[in-house]
């Protein structure tokens, strides 16, 4: 960074973008942080975990749709418990077998006894709404919006299809989920407070366009909560979408760490300097 100093507004959206290295990360990750210790990073770091680490237990769906279970069967919700008697013992619940392959990654193969459904088959036989532990594993969060009327699941669910993370199963892994996945999902846990500093680091990687528009949707009801919001983004939609822009440059590296601009994304676009304004004056002029 060379001798930067920029005005944040409380608040808004603002969008940090610039070529990739151009000092972003290192400006608003590492430098607001310690001006402001109460900034919330929502990184693509997420609490490590076993192999059993999913959607569901990372947001703390499962307890109550073990619960859930419990109830409608009238037996004890350890039963529907991956790590319980009621599992698979050849897998111990995890549907898959693992071969340790040595210096190279373990190789899954789906369990041959429980043909991948984890649990006993007896246990499969306990419904919900005439849906089995199992369904419910391999349920869309979409789907799963739909379906569960308990109070303290349909809240969570809501909150990962606000997110975008609707096409997530409730059973699938965390290690599968990429970098904007991950920070989507810790979005999610936050969306009830009010009055914060939030920053994303890209979280419209690996989104189609139609969730990126609902994603910004997302922001723009964090701000009227009275939350700012901070994300660095080199997605056009987002950029030319917020209330204030923050552009660095002109290159990456050495030829980084520069402001280049800093104002509303129509003035971005009429600024020659800047490379993110001619592209983002290109595609106001393509419409």
């Amino acid at each position: 960074m060379k001798d930067v100093s920029v005005s944040i507004p409380k608040g808004v959206l603002t969008a940090v973008s610039g070529v990739a290295g151009s000092g972003k990360s290192s400006l608003i990750v590492s430098c607001l942080p310690q001006a402001y210790p109460e900034t919330i990073i929502i990184d693509q770091n997420l609490a490590r975990g076993s192999r059993r680490s999913n959607t569901a237990t990372y947001t703390g769906i499962l307890d109550n749709v073990r619960k859930a279970f419990a109830k409608a069967n009238g037996v004890d919700a350890s039963l529907f418990s991956a790590n319980s008697k009621g599992a698979c013992a050849d897998c111990n619940g995890l549907g898959v077998i693992y071969t340790d392959l040595g210096h190279m990654d373990p190789m899954a193969t789906i369990c041959e006894t429980c043909e991948g459904k984890r649990f006993l088959p007896e246990v499969l036989e306990h419904r919900l709404r005439g849906k089995s532990i199992f369904d419910v594993y391999e349920m869309s969060i979409a789907d799963a919006v739909g379906f569960f009327t308990e109070p303290a699941v349909a809240r969570i669910l809501k909150g990962l299809d606000d997110v975008g993370l609707g096409y997530l199963t409730l059973g699938q892994p965390l290690s599968t989920l990429s970098g904007g996945e991950r920070q989507r999902l810790k979005l999610a846990a936050e969306l009830d407070k009010k009055g914060n500093i939030y920053v994303l680091d890209e979280p419209t990687s690996s989104l189609h366009m139609n969730d990126v528009d609902t994603l910004i949707g997302l922001f723009d009801r964090l701000v009227d909560a009275g939350s700012t919001v901070i994300v660095i983004e080199h997605n056009l939609d987002v950029i030319s979408r917020a209330d204030w822009v923050i552009d660095l440059g002109p290159g990456a590296g050495l030829e980084g760490g520069t402001v280049q601009f800093e104002g509303v994304p129509a003035d971005l676009a009429k600024n020659g300097k800047s490379l993110t304004g001619k592209y983002l004056a290109a595609r106001r002029g393509g419409r």
